[in-house]
């Protein structure tokens, strides 16, 4: 089924405020959500409400937290997420970011006590608006084996990068996980009962497989470019897990949460941001006007697909699978049905 997103978002608002969240915080989170959606990231969109929704019972998520900000030194800063929803101190952190940049001229944000923040491309493409280059990684939980191993090391661990274009124009962004399918990507897979290919996935005997669901029987993800994206990921996971305080997923001491970890500095440093501007969307149209190799009908540059997805589905609604939705409504009424 496709759902108009002000409908999506008004649903996924209403989910939040029924299980304890402020309006204000729900339709921040909800928005983030379906902006998701909307660019064709449902890996995180509100099918993760659900995880949302029992964090919230558990105590995971605080719904009454606000963050809060550590000046460590000057150009850096510790934002205290305090088990707010990810998205809030992620928010907070681009506030601090653009404050520091426009002093020091760069600036770095480690999340401490963070939770899940969605679609890191969010945080960089809104700096990257404001005439910033911008860096984000984080790491989670492990479910990736390391290259040339069959258990369960590493996080997705993902990395996001942006860049101004031309006025006018969406940030040239960058935002993809370290292992070589994304988790949420792969429960999406599972849900619309697909299969994957193979070099993603292992089953718990560490054999190769393209069914999403041996994953979740025990098996581990695989990092994308064999020893390439291990590399990436391994730094990752000590950077973000070390300097956020999250430490990390698969040693002792790790307390959970998603270790964050922002970077931006002021393009006016070093060349006018116009002029930046100018010489990145000359670039963007080289690249997209190199002559095309075989089997192919066009060339993109990062971030392109998305704002195509995002008219598609202006156009025609964002597509629920039928067990998100049932999932979404059943979120309603299981907190209506509460004595």
């Amino acid at each position: 089924m496709r759902v108009n997103a002000g409908e999506l978002g008004r649903l996924a608002a209403s989910v939040l405020v029924a299980h304890g969240t402020s309006t204000v915080d729900a339709e921040v989170v909800a928005r983030s959500l379906v902006e998701s959606n909307m660019l064709g990231h449902d890996s995180h969109g509100v099918r993760r409400l659900g995880q949302y929704v029992r964090q919230l019972h558990s105590g995971q998520i605080d719904p009454r937290a606000e963050p809060k900000t550590e000046v460590t030194r000057p150009g850096t800063v510790v934002v205290h997420g305090r088990r707010a929803f990810g998205q809030l101190a992620a928010g907070h952190a681009v506030r601090e970011l653009r404050t520091l940049a426009g002093s020091h001229g760069s600036g770095v944000a480690a999340i401490r006590d963070c939770n899940h923040v969605g679609r890191l491309g969010e945080y960089v493409g809104t700096l990257a608006e404001h005439d910033l280059v911008a860096l984000a990684f984080g790491n989670a939980d492990p479910t990736v084996a390391p290259y040339g191993g069959r258990e369960r090391r590493l996080g997705t661990n993902p990395l996001a990068w942006a860049v101004p274009r031309a006025e006018g124009k969406p940030p040239v962004v960058m935002d993809w996980a370290t292992s070589g399918v994304a988790e949420g990507k792969l429960a999406v897979a599972r849900d619309r009962r697909e299969q994957v290919a193979e070099g993603l996935v292992l089953d718990a005997a560490g054999r190769v497989s393209t069914e999403p669901a041996d994953f979740y029987a025990g098996g581990v993800l695989l990092p994308f470019g064999g020893h390439k994206g291990y590399g990436l990921s391994v730094l990752i996971e000590i950077v973000g897990g070390l300097v956020s305080g999250t430490g990390i997923g698969s040693m002792p001491g790790y307390r959970g949460g998603f270790g964050t970890v922002l970077m931006a500095f002021d393009i006016a440093g070093f060349l006018p941001a116009q002029e930046f501007r100018e010489q990145t969307e000359r670039f963007c149209q080289e690249l997209t006007g190199t002559p095309l190799a075989e089997g192919h009908q066009e060339v993109l540059v990062p971030g392109e697909p998305e704002e195509r997805v995002r008219h598609e589905r202006e156009r025609d609604g964002i597509p629920i699978t039928a067990a998100t939705w049932r999932e979404l409504n059943g979120l309603l009424r299981t907190e209506e049905e509460r004595p």
